[in-house]
C-alpha cells in the first residue's frame, strides 16, 4: 500500500495550495476542490491503515482500490501542478506601460483565463471518479481491514524464531568462533570486582544473519554456570506481560501460581526478588524498540555476582542501549561453501560436485554469507537438477517458489521492512532504481528522495536533514549496508544486499512501484511509472527507447551506454531525470548543437520536474568515439521549471549556465562543474541548502548572505583570481549559520607535484581576520595557500568541526596547541611550504578523538605522551633533506596506530656526486627509521612506505 499512500501524501499537500493560493477560482470549482480534498484525506487515513498490513495478507478487492487510488492521485496532482504553472508560470513585462508589455499583460489574461476553464472541466470529472472510489471503499469494508487482520493474527505458530532456537547443533556451520569469542567477551574484565558486576552485552546484525543462533549456542554451552537461567523472545509487536511472565516461568515454574493475574509492575518487582544474590544468565531475543528493552532491563539486578544478559537486535540504536555490541558478521567463503553443501548432501548424492561447482561459487557470492540466505538458496536447489540451477541464479532471491524456506526468508526480511515508518519504508523501495552491488553515493539518494516527495518537512529541520536521518534510521536497522571511508567516520555511500534487493524488486513488481529494465529483466512494461534502466546499451530504435514514456514520473538509468538522449518532448509526467555513471557514444565530429545527439530541447515542457542530474563517468577523459563534451548547451528554459529542486550537472562537460537558473526559487541543490558563473545571480535561490560551484566573481559571492538555509558549500577558483576572493568569501559566509561544510579549491595553472617544497609557490591567499563563528560546522577544506592559521580556526568559534583541510606557508608550536583544543576533531590535514613546529609538550587529552593525522613537508613530527590517543593513521610526506637525523621513537606515544604511511622524495645516487650519495644513505637510515619505530611499538602497526626518485 506504500505506494498508493505516496501518491497521496504528494497530492494532499497540492490541493492545500489550491485552495488557500492565489488561484483565483471559480465558486463552483473552489467548492468542488473542497470536496476532493476533505475526500482524499479520508481515502488517505483508510490507505495508512491499509499499509500496515502486509499486502499478501490483503484481499484482492483491496489491493484493486489502492492501486485505482494511486493512479487517480497520479492523475489528480498532474492536472493541478499543470494549472498552478499555467496560471503562475509567465514572466512580467519587461516594459509594463509600454505596447508590448500591454500586449503581454492581454495574453497572460487569455491563457489564465483558459486554464481556469481547463480545470473546471478537469475536476469535474476527477469528482465523479474519487466518488466512485469513495463508494467502493465502504462497499468493500476497507477500513475494517486492519481490525479484522489484528484479530486473525495474534499468535503466529510460525516465527523462524522458534524454529531457529531448537536447529541441531550438529546443523550449525561456523558457530564455534564467534561463539567463543563472544563467551571470552562476557568474561573478560581488567579485575575481580568488575568481573563480579552485571554484565549485558547486545549481538547486533542484519536478518538473516544467525544472532538468534549464536545466542542459543553461547547460552548452551555456559548455561550449567549459573543458578538462573532463560532464554526469551520478544519480535516486533511484543506482549511486554507475556515476555515477563515467559522469564518467571524460565528461571521459577514453582512460584508462578496465578502469575498471569500480576501487571508488569508486579511481575518485574518479583522478578527482582528472585534474582537478587543469585548468579543469572537471561537471553532477551529479537528486541525491535527501546521502550520495549526500557522496560524489561528493569528487572534485572546487579548483586554483583556475575550475573550475564545477552539481547539481540537489528536495529542499532537498541543495540547501544547495552553498552557493549556484538556485530555478527556474515560467514567467510569457507564456512558458506561448508553450509551450502551440508544443506545440499552433496557429499551423499548421486550428482558429482564438479558438475555445479562453476555455478554454486556464483551461488555463493550472490548469497554474500548470510546463513539463512544459503540454507534457502540451498533447500530450493535441492529438489532441482543440476541443470536448472542457472535458472534460479538468474532469478536468485522469492520469486513465485512454492518453498517453505523461502517463505521463512521473506517473512524475516518482511519483518524488518513493515516495522519501518511509512517514509523510510518509501525511501528503501526507492533503491529499486539500482543495479547489484552498486555502490550508492548518499547525497545524490538524499536529494533523489526528496524529489520523489519521500521526506516529509519537519518543523526546524531541512529536508535533507529529514533525508539524512532516513538513511541513517535504514543503515541501523540492517536494512543497507553502510560504505565508510576508513578512519573519518563518515558513511559517504551505502549498498543493498543481494537478499533485500529480491526483497525491495518482489514488493515493487506487486505495488508497479518501479519497473526495472536490465539484461536480467524483461523489457519495461508500456504503463510504468517508474522506469530504472541498468547496464543497458540504450539505442535510438531499442525497446527502451520506444517504451511510452507520457505516464513515467522516474526516468533512471545507472551504468548504460547512451547513443542519445531520451526524446524529452515524450515525457509529460516526469519528476526525476538522472542519468548516472553512464557512457555517451558518438562522432567526435558532433560539436555543433544541431547535429549532437545530446541535448536538453524541450526541457522547458517538463514543468513537473524536481530533480536533474547527468554524471558521464567519461568526463576528463579524451577516447575515440566519445563525444566530449556531453551536452553542449543548457536551454534559457530551464528558468522555467519552478518546481525545480535539484539541478546537477557537475560532471557532464558543459561551460555555462543561463541566468535563467536564477529564477528557480525551490533550487535546493545545485552543482555545476563548468567555467563560467559570473552571470548567475543567486540572490533569489534562498532554498538552496547545498551549492558547488567553479569560478565564480566578486559580485556572486555577495548574494551568499541571503542563502540562509545553506547547508554545504563547495567552491573553486582560478589562481589568478583567488587572492582577495577567499577574504570576502568568508565575510560573507560568516553567518550563514546552518553550514556544516565549507570546501575552497584552487585550481592552480600549474601541475603541483608529490613535494611542494620542489614547486613554485602560489602567492599567499588574504586571510580574514574577523570572526567566523559557525556552531554547527563539521567539515572545513581550504585548499589554498594562507600565510598562518587563521585565528578564526579555534574550538571557540567552530566547536563541532571533525575535518580540517588546510595549506599554510607554516605552522607555529601554539598553533598545534590551538587545534589540539578541537574536542571533535577526527582528521586534520596539513600542508606546509616552509615549516612546523612541534611543541615539546601538549595538554592532557589534547586531539581525543583525532584518527587519522597527514602532514605534508612538515619537519621531525613529535609525537607527546597523553595526546592524540585516538590516532589510527598518520601519513607523512616529506623530501630527502627533511629526513636527515629523524628519529621516529615517538610513534610508541600513540596507543591506537594501526597504520603509517609515509612517501619520501629523493635523489637516484647513480652519479659520484657527494651530495646526491648523501642523499642516498640519507633514503637508507630514513627508511630504517621508520622501520624500528614500528617494529618496537606495541600494535605492529602496518607501514607503508613510497620512495619517488628524481
Amino acid at each position: 500500500m506504500d505506494p498508493a499512500t505516496a501518491a497521496m501524501g504528494s497530492l494532499l499537500p497540492k490541493l492545500f495550495e489550491l485552495l488557500h493560493g492565489e488561484y483565483k477560482l471559480q465558486k463552483s470549482v473552489k467548492k468542488d476542490v473542497e470536496f476532493l480534498e476533505r475526500e482524499m484525506r479520508s481515502i488517505d487515513a483508510a490507505l495508512r491503515k491499509m499499509a500496515m498490513v502486509p499486502r499478501d495478507q490483503l484481499d484482492d478487492n483491496s489491493k484493486i482500490w489502492a492501486n485505482d487510488v494511486r493512479e487517480l492521485a497520479y492523475e489528480m496532482e498532474d492536472v493541478v501542478e499543470h494549472f498552478m504553472v499555467d496560471v503562475q508560470g509567465f514572466e512580467p513585462a519587461a516594459n509594463p506601460d509600454g505596447f508590448k508589455g500591454f500586449m503581454k499583460k492581454v495574453a497572460n489574461l487569455f491563457t489564465k483565463g483558459k486554464a481556469r476553464h481547463q480545470i473546471a472541466d478537469a475536476i469535474k470529472g476527477i469528482k465523479d471518479q474519487v466518488q466512485q472510489v469513495a463508494d467502493r471503499r465502504d462497499r468493500y469494508k476497507i477500513d475494517d481491514v486492519e481490525a479484522t487482520l489484528a484479530a486473525s493474527t495474534i499468535v503466529d505458530p510460525l516465527d523462524p524464531r522458534l524454529m531457529v532456537q531448537f536447529k541441531d547443533h550438529r546443523e550449525l556451520v561456523g558457530i564455534e568462533g564467534p561463539r567463543d569469542e563472544l563467551i571470552k567477551r562476557l568474561a573478560d574484565e581488567d579485575d575481580c570486582v568488575s568481573k563480579q558486576q552485571l554484565k549485558i552485552l547486545s549481538i547486533f546484525g542484519f536478518g538473516g544473519l544467525g544472532k538468534t543462533t549464536l545466542a542459543r549456542a553461547v547460552y548452551d554451552k555456559i548455561q550449567a554456570e549459573f543458578v538462573c537461567k532463560a532464554f526469551v523472545s520478544v519480535g516486533q509487536k511484543p506482549n511486554l506481560k507475556n515476555v515477563l511472565i515467559g522469564i518467571l516461568l524460565r528461571i521459577d515454574k514453582a512460584s508462578c501460581h496465578n502469575v498471569t493475574l500480576l501487571d508488569e509492575v508486579l511481575l518485574i518487582e518479583k522478578l527482582r526478588e528472585l534474582l537478587t544474590n543469585k548468579r543469572y544468565l537471561i537471553i532477551i531475543d529479537d528486541i525491535w524498540d527501546l521502550s520495549s528493552w526500557d522496560i524489561i532491563k528493569c528487572a534485572f539486578t546487579n548483586s554483583k555476582c556475575g550475573s550475564k544478559v545477552i539481547t539481540t537486535t537489528r536495529i542499532f540504536e537498541v543495540a547501544k542501549e547495552a553498552g557493549d555490541i556484538y556485530k555478527q558478521e556474515p560467514l567467510s567463503h569457507g564456512r558458506s561453501k561448508e553450509l551450502f553443501c551440508m544443506r545440499l548432501s552433496i557429499g551423499k548424492s548421486k550428482r558429482p560436485y564438479h558438475e555445479s561447482v562453476k555455478i554454486s561459487e556464483k551461488i555463493l557470492q550472490k548469497c554474500g554469507g548470510i546463513p539463512l540466505a544459503i540454507i534457502t538458496i540451498a533447500s530450493l536447489l535441492a529438489s532441482k537438477p543440476v541443470t536448472d540451477w542457472p535458472g534460479v541464479y538468474d532469478s536468485i532471491g522469492f520469486g513465485n517458489e512454492d518453498n517453505k524456506e523461502v517463505d521463512t526468508t521473506r517473512k524475516i526480511l518482511l519483518y524488518s521492512y513493515y516495522d519501518l515508518p511509512y517514509y523510510p519504508r518509501l525511501c528503501l523501495l526507492h533503491l529499486g532504481i539500482y543495479p547489484e552491488d552498486y555502490e550508492i553515493k548518499k547525497d545524490t539518494l538524499i536529494w533523489k528522495w526528496v524529489a520523489e516527495g519521500y521526506v516529509h518537512e519537519e518543523p526546524g529541520k531541512g529536508l535533507f536533514e529529514v533525508g539524512e536521518r532516513y538513511f541513517n534510521m535504514l543503515i541501523d536497522r540492517s536494512m543497507i549496508q553502510a560504505v565508510e571511508r576508513p578512519y573519518y567516520s563518515i558513511i559517504y555511500a551505502c549498498r543493498v544486499h543481494d537478499l533485500v534487493l529480491d526483497m525491495i524488486h518482489f514488493l515493487s513488481e506487486d505495488e508497479s512501484f518501479v519497473t526495472a529494465s536490465n539484461s536480467n529483466r524483461t523489457s519495461p512494461r508500456t504503463n510504468a511509472r517508474r522506469l530504472a534502466i541498468n547496464n543497458e546499451v540504450v539505442e535510438q530504435d531499442g525497446s527502451v527507447a520506444n517504451t511510452s514514456m507520457q505516464q513515467v514520473r522516474l526516468y533512471s538509468a545507472t551504468m548504460c551506454h547512451f547513443t542519445m538522449l531520451p526524446l524529452l518532448s515524450n515525457f509529460k509526467a516526469l519528476r526525476v531525470l538522472a542519468l548516472e555513471e553512464c557512457t555517451f557514444m558518438g562522432s567526435e565530429r558532433s560539436v555543433k548543437l544541431e547535429d549532437s545527439p545530446y541535448h536538453l530541447n524541450y526541457l522547458g515542457r517538463l514543468i513537473h520536474l524536481r530533480y536533474l542530474g547527468f554524471s558521464d563517468r567519461l568526463v576528463g577523459f579524451s577516447l575515440p568515439g566519445i563525444s566530449m563534451p556531453l551536452i553542449l548547451k543548457v536551454p534559457e528554459e530551464i528558468g522555467d521549471l519552478r518546481f525545480l529542486q535539484v539541478l546537477d550537472l557537475g560532471r557532464t562537460g558543459i561551460k555555462k549556465l543561463p541566468q535563467s537558473v536564477g529564477r528557480l526559487t525551490q533550487l535546493k541543490c545545485l552543482r555545476f562543474g563548468g567555467s563560467s558563473m559570473e552571470v548567475l545571480d543567486c540572490t533569489n535561490l534562498t532554498s538552496l541548502e547545498e551549492l558547488q560551484l567553479h569560478l565564480v566573481s566578486p559580485d556572486f559571492l555577495k548574494g551568499l548572505v541571503k542563502l540562509k538555509e545553506l547547508r554545504k558549500f563547495s567552491l573553486h577558483f582560478e589562481e589568478e583570481h583567488e587572492n582577495m576572493l577567499f577574504k570576502d568569501l568568508m565575510g560573507h559566509v560568516a553567518n550563514l549559520q546552518k553550514l556544516q561544510v565549507i570546501m575552497v579549491n584552487c585550481r592552480y595553472s600549474t601541475q603541483k607535484e608529490k613535494n611542494c617544497r620542489y614547486q613554485p609557490r602560489p602567492k599567499p591567499w588574504s586571510d580574514y581576520a574577523g570572526s567566523v563563528a559557525l556552531g554547527h560546522l563539521r567539515h572545513l577544506t581550504v585548499n589554498g595557500l594562507l600565510p598562518g592559521l587563521p585565528v578564526w580556526i579555534n574550538s571557540s568559534c567552530l566547536p563541532n568541526l571533525c575535518h580540517l583541510h588546510m595549506e599554510l606557508t607554516a605552522m607555529k608550536s601554539q598553533d598545534m596547541e590551538i587545534l589540539g583544543r578541537f574536542s571533535e576533531l577526527i582528521t586534520l590535514t596539513v600542508l606546509l611550504y616552509d615549516y612546523m613546529v612541534f611543541p615539546n609538550a601538549m595538554e592532557e587529552g589534547a586531539f581525543p578523538k583525532l584518527r587519522y593525522l597527514e602532514l605534508k613537508n612538515s619537519n621531525q613530527p613529535r609525537f607527546v605522551q597523553g595526546a592524540m590517543s585516538s590516532l589510527e593513521c598518520f601519513r607523512i610526506i616529506i623530501g630527502l633533506e627533511g629526513t636527515n637525523g629523524w628519529d621516529f621513537h615517538s610513534l610508541v606515544n600513540l596507543p591506537r596506530l594501526e597504520k603509517v604511511d609515509a612517501e619520501i622524495l629523493g635523489y637516484t645516487g647513480r652519479g659520484i656526486d657527494g651530495d646526491e650519495l648523501q642523499a642516498h644513505e640519507s633514503l637508507k637510515q630514513a627508511h630504517a627509521s621508520l622501520k624500528h619505530a614500528v617494529e618496537i611499538h606495541p600494535n605492529h602497526p602496518t607501514l607503508k612506505l613510497q620512495i619517488y626518485h628524481s
